[in-house]
């Protein structure tokens, strides 16, 4: 299974327009981050973890002429928002698969009603196909997906197992037995803001522990601020097996 990071930034935390902060200014293409999702493929079968704003970016960037479905974390905008650019995916395929909880998919419908709708649809308007998930595993393209529960402070989202990789982002808390599916894990990629305390997601001191005690082969940080630093000083940092990803950084599992 091959992943690709489209995106490893957050609209948290972000400057205003004109910000001189250092990091915003780095040279260093490792610091410049587009909202967070991945590309992950196996077979000839290519599914995405959300699509935020960026999202047709990042899949001009990687190249991808194909899209078998999405899958969604939560609502929120940087991770739902380039829903409306499937188009391309949608002319050339037809309807796109999509996978999220019911109180997802209510919110994307109200959104995204053009989509959505069976009356009088605009022609070119995209079309999707819906399907609810629950704290049960789902099978994609013959390969068990097992949803992660946790909590974006009282929010209920999801993270994904899928074989020895396991994604989650925008969490804060897991309860002992939604960690324990993450047990023998090889590679895990968990989200980590800044390095201050954050009312809805991991900072740095968290997403480390969090990594020490699901004790992966190797874990990458996602989801990052510009609060967080400059990429290579904060790599500097972090343990032998831990790894700041960047936007385009492609890893096989």
């Amino acid at each position: 299974m091959n992943v690709t990071f489209l995106g490893t930034g957050t609209s948290q935390g972000i400057p205003i327009i004109g910000s001189h902060h250092p990091v915003c200014l780095s040279e260093n293409l490792k610091d410049k981050r587009l909202r967070v999702s991945v590309l992950i493929e196996w077979d000839e079968f290519k599914y995405v973890i959300d699509c935020g704003p960026d999202f047709r970016q990042q899949m001009l960037r990687t190249n991808c002429t194909r899209l078998d479905g999405i899958l969604f974390t939560h609502e929120h905008s940087d991770h739902t928002a380039g829903l409306d650019d499937i188009r391309p995916f949608y002319f050339r395929q037809g309807a796109i698969d999509i996978y999220a909880h019911k109180r997802v998919l209510e919110q994307l419908r109200l959104r995204f009603d053009y989509i959505f709708t069976t009356t009088n649809k605009y022609p070119g308007a995209p079309d999707v196909r819906q399907h609810e998930i629950e704290n049960q595993p789902f099978s994609l393209s013959g390969v068990e997906i097992l949803p992660v529960n946790g909590y974006h402070n009282k929010l209920q989202v999801f993270g994904f197992r899928i074989g020895d990789f396991a994604y989650l982002t925008d969490m804060k808390t897991i309860e002992d037995n939604e960690v324990d599916k993450l047990k023998g894990v090889k590679v895990l990629v968990v989200n980590a803001l800044r390095i201050e305390p954050h009312i809805s997601h991991f900072n740095l001191n968290e997403a480390l522990q969090f990594i020490e005690r699901v004790k992966p082969e190797k874990a990458y940080l996602t989801h990052i601020s510009h609060l967080l630093g400059f990429h290579d000083d904060v790599q500097e940092k972090l343990p032998t097996n831990v790894y700041l990803a960047y936007d385009n950084l492609k890893i096989t599992v």
